[in-house]
């Protein structure tokens, strides 16, 4: 298992449906925690490198509508 942390710029602040949803997108394998910054600006996940890229942790936040805009180190 390698732990990373990648943080996400929102675009707009989280509605309490796109957290419902953030909750339940988090369960996804390979993820192991997120975090909103006290700002509301930037969405951190910390998820298991051999088994998921940040593209698709972005692909999938997408999807799911959560309005990311780019990825951060």
């Amino acid at each position: 298992m390698t732990l990373v942390e990648i943080g996400f710029r929102l675009q707009s602040a989280l509605t309490p449906a796109q957290l419902q949803d953030l909750a339940e997108f988090a369960n996804t394998y390979g993820l192991r925690k997120f975090h909103v910054d006290p700002s509301g600006q930037v969405l951190r996940f910390e998820y298991d490198a051999s088994r998921l890229q940040p593209t698709q942790i972005a692909h999938v936040l997408r999807q799911a509508r959560i309005p990311v805009a780019e990825g951060l180190a």
